[in-house]
């Protein structure tokens, strides 16, 4: 494919060329949309023996079971996470349900942070105890502590880092010494940080997934997720989840996500300039109370950031000194350069208003009633400060 024979690439270098095969796809840069459901056999012993062996893990043998393009995406992903192989799935949250369900077994228990995004909890809550498993939720500060909390029955500990929302960090490698002493299996979402930004398996973990509708697609117009594996084993079990449950990325989903990931290096190094000088400037401001941003010096996360941690994305919250709720949304609703949405890791600003408390069974959040999310873009961060700044002042 062009690339030099045992030389050892930087991640730069990885996002350009790695997930490209060995085909020239006759002379194009980016490798075709191979869109497909019936996938020909040229004689009948190999329609019969199709999915024998290791086929199931290596050939294109049917549609739902991805084509060239989520192959190619999770070449990409598996190198740039150091893993023993990836799955794409269709959405970030399938992938958290992928790995779970490959993972977990009727009378299994799970232990999860407290500060766990959203739609994890709610599956957790609502889908995995009709089946027999018991989660439980840990205080993100826990640490080494999680040893008290690990019973006969576990098997797997679920880490995020920083925490939705509420931007909490965890103590991975304390975490990770503790469960791999009792050999239960640790899952990360990484979504934040990242493979660039954070390497889950140099510090213990085994699962790392990616929700990559954020950073690794870049453009805010697609859904889809990866699971990266530290072992063959459990990549393999992943495998047979996926391909049991039917959950498949569309070609053109995949398309878009390598494309994206090309470019994945110089975003995020801009837009961690931009967030931090954005953050900066909120933290001295009359108005805010506190910006929750791991990378700020005065954060209570920022010694674990800066020690296991190589940069910082994009996002962060904010809260305001204000609690009334209709000023606060005036506020919002005047600013010219940052939108009002969920999701992030695009090229545009954002701006999210969420009611507080968050769900939380162990640690609540109680210090004010709303909690501002940004998600700093692509925008010259001078204009971004500006527009904050004349909202700001209507407070």
């Amino acid at each position: 494919s062009g690339v030099l024979q045992g030389q050892t690439m930087k991640d730069e270098t990885k996002l350009v060329h790695l997930g490209r095969g060995q085909k020239t796809f006759e002379g194009t840069v980016n490798m075709p949309v191979y869109r497909a459901s019936t996938i020909l056999s040229p004689d009948v012993d190999s329609y019969i023996h199709r999915f024998d062996g290791e086929k199931a893990l290596t050939d294109i043998t049917y549609g739902a079971r991805g084509t060239h393009n989520a192959r190619a995406l999770a070449e990409a992903v598996g190198s740039l996470e150091g893993g023993a192989g990836t799955v794409v799935t269709a959405s970030g949250l399938s992938a958290i349900t992928l790995a779970l369900g490959a993972l977990l077994d009727n009378g299994d228990h799970i232990l999860l942070t407290d500060s766990v995004y959203g739609p994890t909890r709610t599956l957790c809550d609502s889908v995995l105890k009709r089946y027999g498993i018991t989660p439980q939720f840990y205080d993100p500060g826990i640490g080494a502590g999680i040893a008290e909390l690990i019973q006969p029955n576990a098997r797997a500990v679920f880490v995020e880092a920083p925490g939705s929302l509420t931007f909490e960090m965890q103590d991975i490698p304390a975490i990770t010494s503790i469960t791999r002493e009792h050999q239960v299996l640790t899952v990360m979402d990484n979504t934040w940080a990242s493979p660039l930004f954070f390497r889950p398996f140099e510090h213990g973990v085994d699962i790392s997934i990616q929700a990559g509708t954020k950073y690794i697609a870049g453009h805010s117009d697609l859904v889809i997720g990866t699971i990266t594996s530290a072992s063959e084993s459990v990549h393999r079990s992943i495998v047979s989840q996926a391909h049991n449950l039917g959950d498949a990325p569309g070609p053109d989903d995949c398309y878009l996500a390598l494309r994206g990931l090309r470019t994945l290096a110089v975003r995020l190094e801009r837009q961690q300039a931009s967030a931090l000088k954005v953050a900066e400037w909120l933290a001295a401001q009359p108005q805010v109370h506190r910006v929750l941003y791991p990378a700020l010096a005065d954060d209570p996360g920022h010694g674990i950031w800066q020690r296991d941690f190589r940069g910082a994305s994009s996002l962060f919250g904010l809260a305001l000194r204000s609690v009334d709720e209709d000023a606060v949304k005036r506020c919002i609703d005047s600013l010219a350069y940052f939108q009002i949405g969920s999701s992030w890791g695009g090229y545009e600003s954002l701006i999210a208003f969420n009611h507080m408390p968050v769900a939380r069974d162990v640690v609540s959040w109680t210090e004010k009633p709303f909690l501002l999310r940004l998600h700093i873009g692509l925008e010259d961060p001078d204009d971004l400060i500006d527009d904050l700044s004349q909202a700001l002042g209507r407070l």
